[in-house]
């Protein structure tokens, strides 16, 4: 199984980008975004000059509780720049949600209640609410975070999107919402305390 499948089985097809447009951009966005493969993982991020987003992590259930999510994760934050990424909600028939949530928890992520953030998946016409988690090393606002997510989903998720889909993706400004009063629980301390595993 290469990269791709590995990633497409994971991850529902609303939230996966095709193929195409991540071989575009590895190629002619290589300065910015980036693949970090091994037997057992995917990495799939984006680092600009003052943040990284990561696009995709997938870890093989076979090699979990190896502590290999947490290396990756802790690679990044040597770069000592926020990191930003986006999740679903917590889904109770979808088990993996819990636990990729938990997992980010664990490494220290925020969640960032007052960004909203919806899109339009290409491949299912239907509406996507994700929320945005960020890890900071200094603090950073919810507000630079939010600008940081608009110069991401319109460099990397929107490039050239009409060319490889046929369509466009809807403009930034349908998609992420900045508001401090977002009615929006911290999904993050909605989690039962971690079991020991």
């Amino acid at each position: 199984m290469d990269w791709y499948e590995k990633l497409s089985k994971y991850f529902p097809i609303e939230e996966m980008k095709s193929k195409e447009h991540m071989e575009l951009l590895l190629k002619e966005k290589g300065d910015v975004y980036h693949k970090d493969e091994g037997p057992f993982h995917v990495l799939m991020y984006a680092e600009f000059d003052t943040f990284i987003f990561i696009d995709y992590v997938w870890v093989s259930a076979k090699s979990r509780g190896q502590g290999i999510g947490h290396k990756l994760i802790e690679k990044l934050k040597q770069h000592n720049k926020p990191i930003i990424l986006e999740v679903e909600p917590v889904d109770y028939d979808d088990t993996d949600t819990e636990k990729r949530l938990h997992f980010y928890k664990r490494e220290g992520f925020t969640h960032a209640q007052s960004i909203g953030y919806n899109r339009r998946s290409l491949a299912t016409n239907k509406e996507n609410a994700m929320e945005i988690l960020y890890w900071s090393p200094s603090n950073e606002s919810e507000e630079m975070i939010y600008e940081q997510m608009r110069k991401m989903y319109e460099y990397i998720h929107t490039y050239k999107d009409e060319e490889i889909y046929g369509q466009a993706y809807q403009p930034v400004d349908e998609v992420l919402t900045y508001n401090e009063d977002r009615e929006s629980e911290d999904i993050l301390a909605g989690l039962e305390q971690d079991q020991v595993k």
